[in-house]
């Protein structure tokens, strides 16, 4: 007869108060990997604090491998656990919930139609940085871990730059398993209400058409009932718009760099469960059980049409020609969301005698409020058939590779007229924002050009699932792009200067020889004082129009190639 091991987790043991440490979780999961036949714990990656990265992954037919979970046809579920080690609600809602799956034949149907992938926990930097008090504004639990990781990096604006060996290995993990559900498990900030849990999904306005409003028409409503059913309240991530939830709230668009945005370029159905902040360690750990329940709840009914949903909507991506961005809060449209809350209001603070907000509980309300949850592009790049990158660029092309794009190889020198992209203009943040100065404007013009690449260059051709990952990485004005997050800052700096009185008879040659630049410097003179009294500008606005001005300064790198695959000479 076989005798279990004791699975109470510490969650359990302490009566909600007690979240389990990175010993007890992996100690944990080893148990249930013995016990069970059903449950593979695996390592999977490096992280930045030298320990593995592992993954959880329960299987009724026992597909520990992505290509067998895949060809099986079963709805592929990752779950994310402690990339802020501080809110460890989903740690020990998920022990929870792997160990009910396999012990309660009332979950059978669920395994029939799931592979449930689970990473205890993520940013283990910040996991062994344990201690009473660094969530000041956050009840329970006992000990908990921080917010940055070993590099002091928050990893949920890592997911595109990459700066951890965490979401380097994430990267592997994900393209590896390509789930089609994704949930971020957190414990929120912000304002008090009556909700329990709140949630963010992917936002339906950067997804697949079919994908977003499957999501918005039935899976988060049932979810969401479900949740509720449980008897815990839920609502939209209350990302307010004023100082309080009454004067409307936001949608918030997961750019690529929040775990949600990243796992959108695959067209994955990605959530983000935040449970508050306010409400006990015990009521947190139970609603995002129930939340994670829920969802699978809604995979065991429509499981199959997910995975139809996404697979598709991957497909339709290798054929992808444009890319949105610029995107913006469309203030225009506007929803009106129910909303559960308390009234704000102020009095004197005993600390500072000025006044401060509070929320009073014996004032809730329920009333209509305004929900900004549309959001536009102000404009859309039409893609190439495929992009040249130099091989310099070895920390793109470890990305790349990270993401499992098929890359091929130029076998020899050439030059080759290509679609480049020169900055024009960008404005970088005044402040380090993680481990960057962040690019938050970027203007660039287009020019057809020669540029000579060299064999062992890389070419991506724009004919694969990543078609969306790529082009929101190597297109310099998308939001999270590589240029915005300082991989080509190279470029932006000059090689070479001019001495003035040097260079006075070669510009006397230079608009000698160039009537139209002759033409246009003369106008400028004649209307621009500030130009006409500086020798120094008018010098030097011929030698930024001159053969020798360096054709590589701010010149983005990679080439836009619009041609066909047979005419560009690559590694067979």
């Amino acid at each position: 007869m076989l005798i279990l091991p004791n699975l109470t987790t510490p969650f359990e043991e302490s009566g909600g108060k007690r979240s389990a440490s990175y010993d007890e979780v992996i100690t944990y999961y080893q148990k249930l990997d013995k016990a069970y036949k059903e449950v593979k714990l695996l390592e999977v990656g490096t992280t930045d604090v030298g320990k593995p990265l592992h993954l959880v992954v329960v299987s009724k037919d026992k597909l520990f491998s992505p290509a067998k979970a895949q060809a099986s046809g079963k709805c592929i579920i990752l779950v994310n656990n402690a990339i802020h080690p501080g809110e460890p609600c989903g740690v020990d809602a998920s022990m929870m919930l792997a160990r009910n799956l396999l012990e309660n034949d009332i979950y059978s149907d669920i395994l029939s139609k799931a592979v449930i992938c689970i990473v205890p926990m993520y940013n283990l930097g910040g996991v062994l940085n344990r201690g009473c008090c660094s969530r000041a504004n956050q009840v329970g639990p006992e000990q908990h871990g921080f917010r940055g990781n070993a590099k002091n990096l928050d990893l949920n604006r890592d997911f595109v730059k990459g700066d951890s060996k965490n979401a380097r290995s994430f990267a592997k993990v994900f393209r590896a398993w390509m789930p089609h559900i994704f949930i971020d498990t957190h414990t929120t900030n912000g304002a008090d209400y009556p909700a329990t849990l709140t949630y963010i999904p992917t936002h339906p306005d950067k997804l697949d058409e079919q994908v977003g409003r499957y999501m918005t028409e039935s899976l988060t409503p049932a979810l969401a009932e479900y949740v509720e059913r449980d008897g815990f309240g839920i609502c939209p991530y209350v990302y307010s718009r004023k100082q309080t939830p009454d004067g409307g709230i936001m949608g918030f668009f997961d750019h690529p760099r929040y775990s949600s945005g990243y796992t959108a370029l695959y067209h994955t159905m990605g959530y983000i469960s935040e449970a508050h902040m306010l409400k006990t360690f015990d009521e947190r750990v139970r609603a995002t059980y129930s939340f994670l329940l829920g969802v699978l709840t809604q995979v065991e009914k429509e499981g199959d049409k997910v995975v139809e949903l996404v697979n598709s909507a991957r497909e339709a991506d290798k054929r992808k020609r444009s890319l949105k961005v610029g995107w913006e809060l469309d203030t225009v449209r506007v929803d009106k969301l129910m909303f559960k809350g308390y009234e704000a209001k102020y009095k004197p603070s005993k600390v500072t005698g000025l006044d401060r907000l509070y929320y009073d509980k014996d004032e809730p309300y329920e009333k209509e409020i305004p929900f900004f949850n549309h959001y536009r592009a102000k404009e859309s790049l039409q893609l190439p058939s495929a992009y040249i990158i130099p091989q310099a660029y070895e920390r793109v092309i470890t990305m790349l590779e990270a993401n499992q794009v098929e890359m091929h190889r130029l076998s020899e020198d050439i030059e080759l007229s290509l679609d480049m992209s020169y900055i024009s203009k960008y404005k970088a943040l005044d402040w380090p924002y993680e481990n960057h100065f962040y690019h938050r404007t970027v203007e660039t013009e287009e020019k057809t050009r020669d540029v000579r690449f060299y064999e062992g260059d890389y070419v991506v051709f724009m004919n694969q699932v990543t078609n969306s990952y790529v082009a929101n990485v190597l297109e310099p004005k998308a939001h999270d792009s590589f240029f915005r997050w300082n991989y080509f800052d190279g470029i932006l700096m000059r090689k070479e200067y001019f001495s003035p009185y040097v260079f006075e008879e070669l510009a006397e040659e230079v608009l000698a020889g160039d009537a139209a630049l002759k033409r246009e410097f003369e106008e400028k003179q004649a209307n621009d004082s500030t130009f006409a009294a500086s020798s120094w500008q008018q010098l030097n606005y011929i030698y930024e129009r001159s053969p020798y001005y360096e054709q590589t300064h701010k010149r983005y790198p990679i080439g836009r190639w619009t041609g066909q695959k047979k005419h560009l000479p690559i590694v067979p």
